[in-house]
């Protein structure tokens, strides 16, 4: 299948970010990634490739770019942005996002998921409890932490996740040190709670950030097993719907 890729620009597109799509005729399925405190990087642009040459149309929104911070962007970027911006500031720029994805001419937004890594996994489980029209959702070990509510994060992600109306896969590791394994729990138990399809699975030696090369703890031996697990995910929630 032909991927077209390119770089979404606020003057022509109305979002900053990425989009990876087949190049087909009618409708298809979308997905929307939230991306990790590093931003939209290399290799996260390439999982988005990889995501559309299964038939995926899929947008990754700069959500430091639409929350006016100025680029370029570095390692330190996402702990800065963080410590100024409400969840409620995220998930609203995140909506512009999936507004931008769910209104394309090649998306059916009947079938349109939400992928979150990392500060976007935790983020992201905001966003999907907030909208309905979530179809399915994947979490690459979503930076839950052992925290209080606070005038920023007045609600946890362990909350927010019982109000979700869609399916879910879940990855966590055994070593990850951002969301302890008693936060994992909680989060199982949430998620539990909601009445939806959920997909756990837990790796006993990974560490935070497995899944992609941006970081310490990635493990490539690690990432292309869950690679099928995700894709299957998708194609069950999404396209045999």
């Amino acid at each position: 299948m032909k991927v077209v890729n390119r770089e979404l620009a606020t003057e022509k597109d109305g979002i900053p970010g990425y989009i990876a799509h087949p190049k087909r005729d009618g409708r298809g399925p979308g997905l929307l990634i939230v991306h990790h405190h590093y931003g939209i990087t290399g290799h996260l642009k390439s999982f988005a490739c990889n995501l559309a040459e299964l038939g995926y149309t899929t947008v990754v929104p700069d959500l430091y770019g639409l929350l006016g911070c100025p680029a370029p962007y570095h390692a330190h970027t996402g702990s800065e942005v963080q410590a100024r911006t409400t969840d409620a500031q995220f998930v609203e720029v995140i909506h512009r996002g999936w507004s931008y994805l769910c209104g394309r001419s090649d998306i059916d937004p009947g079938h349109a998921g939400v992928i979150g890594f990392c500060m976007g996994g935790r983020i992201a489980i905001h966003f999907v409890s907030a909208e309905p029209s979530v179809k399915a959702f994947v979490g690459y070990y979503p930076s839950v932490r052992d925290e209080q509510p606070s005038e920023l994060r007045p609600r946890h992600p362990c909350d927010a996740a019982r109000g979700f109306k869609s399916p879910s896969l879940i990855y966590y590791g055994g070593e990850d040190r951002v969301a302890p394994i008693h936060i994992q729990e909680r989060l199982w138990k949430s998620l539990i709670e909601n009445g939806q399809r959920l997909e756990w699975h837990f790796l006993p030696h990974a560490g935070h950030g497995f899944a992609l090369a941006d970081g310490d703890c990635y493990d490539p031996h690690l990432a292309s097993l869950v690679w099928p697990l995700t894709a299957d995910f998708l194609a069950r929630e999404l396209e045999n719907q």
